[in-house]
């Protein structure tokens, strides 16, 4: 189901409260869902610090990492409806409101940090055509590791894959457990080592890095390097505190968006390389997928992005044409 511009209207219902805390040039409180060590974390944190210093101390931003303010999934909800006046998001967990959303996980499409940046680069118009359409504004965005599979065991086919529990965080991961025959539960990124713990998931598909936050290798026993897609935190604010700011507040803001978008395309490969060592010293098997079972994925790939492509209707089939240029 597609989001209407009624959004926009909700958000106009608290513009008093929100508009009054720009123009007043009061903290912003930033939500994020991953914890304060996680790279993302880290470079959101440099953002605020560019932002502050930017703006003279006009806008301040306060950064609550690990799900402390709002649950991950609820972050961009509350961005839209002026609960908080900026957040970090996954925007490929909304894929359900609008298939733009889940441009980068499309299987096997972008798997490397050079055809991740083409690919953003090329959806950015339609993405930010859609969250304006929210009530949002896009600031930067900043790709995770390629994603790979954990397991407890030796997985050479996707027959070995099929009744495992698996963690789901978006339209992809639900659908390509579906199409592997395993079984999706939605879990927060806050909520994986607990969730393994207890067995509520025996699987991951997921990065490097997450797999080093949420210490994996204390359930799990091996990751396959995948690279099925890179999906990508987006820093998006509430558009009623947007407009309302001066042009030299959203120059300053907007520069360092875009230092941050840079940094953090570097903090990811840096990240991802540390992840990789670190998974491998705790233990973990670190491996190529067998050619049997990177055949059978990318079968799978190839659903999954002609499915893709219908939903999007032309907005999408645009999308991969620019890139595929």
């Amino acid at each position: 189901m597609l989001i209407s511009k009624t959004v926009t209207k909700t958000a106009a219902l608290v513009f008093c409260s929100v508009t009054s805390t720009a123009m007043a040039a009061e903290k912003w409180d930033m939500p994020m869902a991953y914890p304060a060590t996680n790279f993302q974390s880290v470079n959101a944190q440099e953002f605020a610090k560019c932002v502050e210093g930017g703006t003279a101390g006009e806008i301040t931003i306060v950064t609550h990492p690990g799900g402390s303010l709002f649950k991950g999934n609820d972050i961009k909800r509350a961005v839209q409806t002026g609960q908080t006046q900026i957040g970090e998001r996954l925007l490929s967990s909304h894929e359900n409101e609008n298939p733009i959303f889940g441009t980068d996980s499309i299987p096997f499409l972008a798997t490397s940090y050079e055809d991740s940046v083409k690919l953003y680069n090329a959806a950015r118009p339609a993405l930010e055509k859609v969250l304006g359409d929210q009530g949002l504004v896009l600031l930067y965005s900043v790709p995770w590791p390629p994603q790979g599979l954990y397991f407890r065991k030796d997985v050479n086919s996707l027959e070995d894959m099929a009744g495992v529990k698996v963690r789901s965080y978006n339209t992809a991961t639900a659908k390509l457990a579906e199409l592997t025959r395993m079984a999706p539960i939605s879990i927060e990124a806050a909520e994986i080592s607990q969730a393994l713990a207890a067995g509520v998931i025996q699987s991951l598909i997921t990065s490097a890095v997450t797999g080093q936050d949420s210490k994996a290798w204390e359930q799990l026993s091996h990751f396959y390097e995948v690279k099925a897609w890179m999906p990508r935190n987006h820093v998006i604010v509430n558009k009623v505190v947007w407009d309302s700011l001066s042009d030299k507040l959203k120059v300053s803001i907007k520069d360092c968006a875009g230092k941050a978008e840079i940094a953090g395309l570097e903090k990811s490969r840096d990240a991802n390389k540390k992840a990789l060592v670190a998974l491998t010293q705790n233990g973990m098997k670190v491996l190529p997928p067998s050619d049997q079972l990177a055949g059978e994925l990318k079968k799978i790939g190839e659903v999954m992005t002609n499915d893709w492509v219908a939903k999007a209707g032309e907005s999408g089939t645009a999308v991969i044409s620019a890139f595929r240029k």
